[in-house]
Parts: C-alpha cells; structure tokens; sequence
C-alpha cells in the first residue's frame, strides 16, 4: 500500500489531479501494483479524505496529547518520538497531528515503521494540499543513514 502512496504522490502534485477511482485503478495496475495493494491505497485514501475533512479545531497553547494505549502499540516510541519532533518544530500542528494519527492506526504493522509513518505525514500534507518546508521534506524523504554530515 505505502508504494502506492508514494506513486501517487511523485506522479499527482494534488489529490484533485488524480483521475477517479477506476481510471486510477487500471493507470496503477498498467504500474505493476497488484490489485489488493491498489484496493487498499485506495481506501486508505478515502479514510485520510474524510479525516481531513472532520478533523478541525484549535488547541490550547498549554494542552498535551496523550497516546492511549492502542496508539502505543501501533505507533511505536520511535514514530511517537517523531510525531513529537514535527509538533514542537512547529511543522505538524495539532489537527495535522490527528489526522496522522488517525490514517496510522489503520494501517498494518504493529509498531509501525518510521519510514511507513514518514509517507503518512507526507500524504497528510499532499491531501491538505500543503507543502511542508524543504528541512522536513528532507527528514522525510533521505534516510538517516545516507545523510552527510559536515
């Protein structure tokens, strides 16, 4: 599913340039994508539009998010920790943090991967039609390891 997210993202700049879903279907089979894999990006992609869509509000400058427990599971301390970082760079503000949330807990792997976490964030951005800054698009396509430091 994930390899189809990131096709979608490389090949469509907005969710609103993607052809509907039977086109889609045939261009990401035409790809090489299986069907279940192209089925449940789909799907995913539906939840992640009708998340975008409900999840609004504001937060509290003094409030703190707490993981319940089934988020501890499925997130992991390591995409935790990340979701963390993007709040207090200040990159990912709370509603943008739900909605990330929200498409990891329904995702397989339990606890999810950070590279798996890294492309929910980026299509959080890519369906709210926000590019992130250039520093987080890099934190969230170069892998730490090939990183160069100077």
């Amino acid at each position: 599913m994930f390899d189809v997210l990131v096709y979608l993202y490389e090949n469509y700049w907005r969710p609103d340039a993607c052809p509907d879903h039977a086109q889609l279907t045939r261009k990401l089979s035409a790809v090489g994508f299986e069907n279940d894999e192209i089925q449940e990006a789909l799907t995913w992609l539906e939840g992640l539009s009708h998340a975008a869509n409900s999840h609004a509000g504001t937060q509290s400058p003094d409030s703190m998010r707490v993981f319940t427990q089934a988020e501890q599971e499925q997130l992991g301390e390591e995409s935790m920790g990340f979701i963390s970082f993007l709040e207090s760079a200040g990159v990912l503000p709370a509603p943008m943090r739900e909605i990330v949330i929200d498409r990891a807990m329904v995702s397989d792997g339990s606890p999810m991967s950070l590279e798996d976490l890294k492309i929910i964030v980026l299509m959080v951005f890519w369906s709210l039609g926000e590019e992130p800054d250039a520093l987080i698009l890099d934190e969230l396509f170069v892998d730490a390891a090939d990183r160069l430091i100077h």
